[in-house]
């Protein structure tokens, strides 16, 4: 009825299906409700409302457990009823009766209706029940029924003209006729009962004891709005000579498109001062109310308006509801209810729809890694930002932490301390020796190259607070060039006293030509060429990819790892491995020249001192290349310390003990027999 073609002098007082299937739409969505039940007649009107509804339930996330429809006509069978009712009960879903608009519930159904269904679920319907104050205590009625009705008013003078109606302007029309002279019944209620000049018994009428007169505000706007247009009409062609009565056969002939015209364009105020006109569908701009049927302590019923629907109103203002006005059923164990195939996942979770299911049944799985919902029933999650990342329940993304080996955490503090300390050690060691510069077993084996050994090693064991700290461009550069630059100084300054020791054995031999090769000057030769080759590796490095910070996102979850990259890790391999050349040279040369006279026994302890050196740095790369983040960095200070440890206590630590401990034996002779 509402295609302008078809019917284009169609005009509605009442808001049609698409407004009531919005309203019903609005509301299950306001509630969350989205696993329902639709009971309907299958009248044509009906199931066009119903396949609107269904979309709008959809649209929103719904889903129809099943629908079931009933005759139109006709009494509902026992069969059908007994079917719809054992499908309400296995459901968990909340239910909508859409019934024809001029239907109206009678309490003894909605009585056995309740008696059929369980507890914990909700009716929407468009059908008002009657309440009859006589019969309505002898009803049993739960709070569970919302309602939606066009707007209702009480018209002005309304009961009065019900009290004065003449039955002899209704003549043709016998039930018309038989309903008012059934107010003259002497048992109606003094609001309603008419002054009649005959006794009128019958069984008593419904009708007398009832309120239920709301259609007839829909009928008197009906009536108004055909009143106003057809005023309008009047005087706008009040001025072209047309005589205005029931006899003029052009008016009579005319009317009907010239009224059309007036109606489109109609705006005026009923008697109630309400402000009337007609959209662009011919529908009066009216709405809906929500009511909610409450049962008094008294066990009387009343509806209670809760809400309204008014697609007239701007976006956003169409539709209220007050929550604080409904009264549940105290049988709901939340409230307001929930109905839904499945339980709400939480934020932190997402739903899996189940195969072959409704889009409303699923599972509840939580959030991979790296994901967050914030939201309940989240289809997906979210990812976090590059740098941040889920907290514990999955619901936000915080910052990632920061982590780099720092001097404040236990582990940085106990590292820089130890280095610190071996640092202290060694100064206090060179101290020793420049003190004790000219005693013999200082004297024995190349004072210069003791001081630069001794120096290296303080290096070593500075450089190993560069690793510790936050990572920045110049200390990552710092870091492996300091270490593999001191570290070769002080392996050269050990392979220059094996081969002192080595040569001063050789040209103490009558004859020996390697008299030429003792002195100092072959010495630092050989620390300064050997230290060269790694410096020219170190600026190659630093020339072709140096080392840079890296922010490490995947090595560790919910970290910021800040670390160096090495940039070649072919370089950084050239600087071990020269170092492990070096260390490798001056074992195998002291180990050969380990039984060497007593005189010349430092070789002893170079070759225990290498052998320390090879250990940790052998077992160092495994270590290192299974260890992640500041682990790594610890791993190859501690290799460092290690180390350098080892050569200052091998090679140091018994000169130390004669020169402090045992000073008698500081002489050429007791040397002679060490």
């Amino acid at each position: 009825m509402s295609d302008p073609v078809k019917y284009p002098y169609f005009y509605r007082t009442v808001p049609n299906e698409l407004h009531l299937c919005a309203a019903i739409g609005k509301l299950l969505n306001y509630f969350g409700w989205k696993w329902v039940n639709i009971f309907s007649s299958n009248d044509e009107s009906s199931m066009r409302a119903v396949q609107i509804l269904r979309k709008g339930i959809e649209q929103y996330g719904g889903c129809i457990e099943f629908h079931e429809t009933f005759p139109h006509q006709g009494r509902l069978t026992h069969p059908l009823l007994e079917k719809i009712h054992r499908a309400i009960r296995k459901s968990s879903a909340m239910n909508i009766y859409y019934f024809n608009h001029n239907d109206v519930f009678s309490l003894e159904y909605i009585q056995y209706l309740q008696i059929w269904l369980k507890n914990g679920q909700v009716f929407i319907t468009i059908s008002k029940i009657e309440l009859i104050k006589k019969i309505q205590k002898h009803v049993e009625i739960s709070n569970k029924f919302f309602i939606f009705k066009p707007y209702k008013k009480v018209m002005p003078n309304f009961l009065k003209f019900i009290r004065e109606m003449k039955p002899i302007w209704l003549a043709k029309d016998y039930w018309a006729k038989d309903w008012w002279e059934a107010l003259c019944d002497s048992r109606c209620p003094k609001h309603i009962k008419r002054d009649c000049n005959f006794t009128y018994k019958i069984k008593l009428l419904i009708h007398c004891l009832s309120t239920f007169f709301e259609s007839s505000y829909s009928v008197y706007n009906a009536v108004y709005a055909v009143a106003h247009a057809l005023h309008d009409m009047i005087i706008s062609g009040s001025g072209n000579g047309t005589t205005w009565t029931r006899e003029n056969r052009e008016v009579l002939y005319s009317l009907p498109w010239k009224l059309h015209r007036y109606l489109r364009n109609l705006h005026f105020k009923n008697g109630l001062g309400e402000e009337m006109y007609m959209d662009e569908n011919g529908d009066l701009a009216t709405g809906y109310n929500i009511l909610n049927l409450r049962v008094l302590p008294d066990r009387t019923l009343k509806y209670k308006v809760v809400g309204h629907y008014n697609p007239h109103a701007p976006p956003g203002q169409d539709f209220t509801i007050d929550e604080k006005a409904i009264v549940w059923e105290s049988s709901f164990t939340q409230i307001p209810p929930q109905f839904r195939c499945s339980p709400s996942c939480h934020p932190g979770y997402r739903k899996l729809i189940r195969e072959g299911g409704s889009v409303c049944c699923y599972d509840c799985i939580p959030c991979a890694e790296g994901e967050i919902s914030n939201q309940t029933d989240m289809d997906t999650c979210t990812t976090c930002p590059e740098y941040q990342w889920p907290n514990q329940k999955r619901d936000a993304c915080i910052p990632k932490v920061i982590n780099f080996l720092s001097f404040e955490e236990p582990l940085g503090i106990i590292l820089t301390s130890i280095s610190m300390l071996f640092f202290l050690i060694t100064a206090v060691i060179l101290g020793i020796f420049i003190y004790y510069q000219n005693t013999p077993i200082v004297r024995a084996n190349n004072r210069q190259l003791t001081y630069i050994l001794l120096i290296s090693l303080m290096l070593c064991f500075l450089c190993s607070l560069v690793f510790i700290g936050h990572p920045e461009d110049v200390t990552c550069i710092l870091r492996q060039t300091t270490f593999g630059i001191t570290f070769s100084i002080a392996l050269s300054s050990i392979l220059a006293k094996t081969f002192t020791v080595v040569t001063a054995f050789q040209a103490t031999k009558p004859g020996s030509k390697l008299q030429k090769w003792m002195g100092a000057r072959v010495s630092n030769s050989i620390v300064l060429s050997c230290s060269l080759i790694q410096i020219v590796l170190c600026l190659a490095w630093l020339f072709t990819a140096p080392p840079f910070v890296h922010l490490n996102m995947r090595s560790e979850i919910g970290t910021i790892l800040i670390e160096c990259n090495e940039g070649s890790v072919i370089a950084f391999y050239c600087v071990l491995g020269y170092l492990g050349f070096l260390a490798g040279i001056s074992f195998i040369i002291a180990f050969l020249a380990r039984n060497l006279p007593d005189s010349f026994n430092e070789a002893k302890y170079i070759t225990f001192s290498m052998l320390v050196f090879c250990s940790v740095w052998i077992s160092f790369i495994p270590t290192f290349l299974s260890s992640k983040g500041k682990y790594m960095v610890a791993v190859e200070i501690f290799a460092i310390l290690a180390s350098s440890t080892g050569l200052l206590g091998c090679i140091f630590s018994p000169k130390c003990y004669i020169i402090l401990l045992r000073p008698e034996r500081n002489n050429k002779k007791d040397l002679r027999k060490m």
